[in-house]
């Protein structure tokens, strides 16, 4: 197959944690064709495709092709052509720009979906991606989540601390567990955080109860083309911390899934493959969905590293599967 990868720049990819670099680490191993641009690189032009200008063939380096997970691999990569690049001229387009998922995130899905039309095979789905927003699409399954309210009223708010006494607060377009916030019974600061996140009602905020599972770590389950990688990370938080978030300085573990975790996991799988999510990353703290990650979700490495679990081999799988699927 020959891929096309629209991910962050290639000089910032961290090998030993990158999930984008695994898969493309599985894909080239199989003798697939890698390609890759920014989202920056897409153009389209009356009279023509939606086209990756500039796009680099990649051929990763024999020690790349060797390494295992959680390996540091520098210099992974030699960029053997350049040229402009018809996205519906390829296989598949693997959708991997980090969030967040701002106006411009959103210009792009548009023009993927544009490629569609032309022909292109995107992953994960362009208007899946735009259908649902990472913290929002948890409301389509309340059953499995904690007392949850979404509103840009300050009285709200507060009505809904009163109720629960212990909750977090955070905003729709946070990453990486930046804006969070817990305000416990005595409601210290509860006014500052409001302000900070609400601007006076000009932006909508996300307030959940409390969960005290998050001690045990905020579970990251996979899904990959309808089916649950059967272990999850736990991201647990360190030193005081409320966030369980790897990059808010969490601390993860791989371990089975819980039968919880498995329920919410089976029950959302097929729902969220049948709409072109090939890849979903679920959150789940104690017995509660937390979010659903589906821009560009991680952990492969971490979970490859400690369970011995091929993560992107079952991912690239799945992609040989739907690109066959689709020509067939």
């Amino acid at each position: 197959m020959k891929l096309l990868f629209v991910a962050d720049p290639l000089s910032s990819f961290k090998t030993y944690k990158d999930s984008t670099f695994a898969m493309m680490r599985e894909a080239a191993r199989r003798g697939h064709e890698l390609w890759a641009c920014e989202p920056a690189d897409l153009v389209w032009q009356r009279g023509g495709l939606v086209t990756a200008r500039g796009a680099q063939q990649l051929q990763l380096t024999p020690a790349a092709l060797a390494s295992g997970y959680g390996t540091d691999t520098p210099d992974w990569h030699a960029v053997t052509a350049t040229q402009d690049l018809a996205l519906a001229g390829v296989d598949a387009v693997l959708m991997r720009k980090d969030p967040p998922f701002d106006s411009e995130f959103f210009y792009t899905t548009q023009l993927l979906s544009q490629a569609e039309r032309e022909g292109a095979r995107v992953f994960n789905k362009p208007s899946s991606l735009r259908e649902h927003p990472e913290k929002l699409a948890i409301l389509e399954f309340p059953q499995h989540i904690t007392p949850t309210l979404v509103t840009r009223s300050a009285a709200a708010i507060r009505a809904f601390h009163a109720e629960h006494r212990d909750i977090i607060l955070k905003p729709l377009d946070g990453m990486g567990g930046m804006g969070i916030f817990r305000v416990g019974p005595d409601g210290m600061n509860l006014g500052a955080i409001i302000e900070t996140l609400n601007k006076d009602g000009a932006q909508t905020v996300m307030v959940q109860r409390y969960l005290p599972e998050i001690a045990q770590g905020d579970k990251r389950v996979l899904l990959i083309g309808g089916e649950v990688v059967p272990f999850a990370l736990a991201r647990i938080p360190q030193g005081g911390e409320v966030r369980g978030n790897l990059a808010a300085g969490g601390k993860g573990v791989a371990m089975p899934l819980t039968d919880r975790e498995r329920e919410i996991a089976e029950h959302l799988a097929p729902l969220l493959a049948a709409r072109g999510l090939l890849l979903v990353g679920l959150d789940v703290i104690g017995p509660c969905l937390t979010e659903i990650n589906v821009t560009s979700p991680t952990c492969f490495q971490e979970i490859g590293a400690q369970t011995g679990f091929d993560v992107a081999a079952l991912f690239v799988n799945a992609l040989e599967r739907a690109v066959g699927a689709g020509q067939g």
